[in-house]
């Protein structure tokens, strides 16, 4: 009767901000990981076995910069979980496809899944609501 909390579509949101920006600071500095050229920095290793040159390292780092950044902001989330799920998708194929090593390719799936998992989630919720 004179229960004051707020109401569930209050919490929802704010967790959801909480997540969007845990997931946003992450893709920021993994994105700007990769901008470094010095070469005992993995990326710089791991992306001349890709062989496709070190420019995509570069294109790389600014898609999960972006990215991250496109969470931030409500009207843009769906871009910005496409930008990253594709980034992630891409990480996985090319880890198991190009340089030949699968299990490597496992993080870069189970983070795809979670984004796939949390823009399924947040698509079914703005439905309801």
């Amino acid at each position: 009767m004179f229960d004051q909390s707020p109401s569930p579509a209050a919490r929802n949101s704010i967790s959801d901000w909480f997540l969007r920006a845990a997931i946003a600071v992450a893709f920021v500095l993994f994105g700007l990981e990769k901008f470094p050229d010095d070469p005992q920095n993995s990326w710089v290793g791991l992306f001349a076995k890709i062989g496709i040159g070190q420019w995509f390292r570069y294109f790389t780092g600014v898609v999960e910069v972006l990215g991250g950044l496109l969470l931030l902001t409500p009207w843009t989330v769906g871009a910005g979980l496409a930008l990253l799920g594709c980034t992630m998708a891409s990480a996985a194929l090319i880890q198991i496809f190009v340089i030949g090593r699968p299990a490597d390719g496992i993080p870069a799936a189970g983070i795809f899944l979670g984004l796939l998992a949390y823009w399924w989630n947040r698509r079914k919720r703005s439905t309801i609501e």
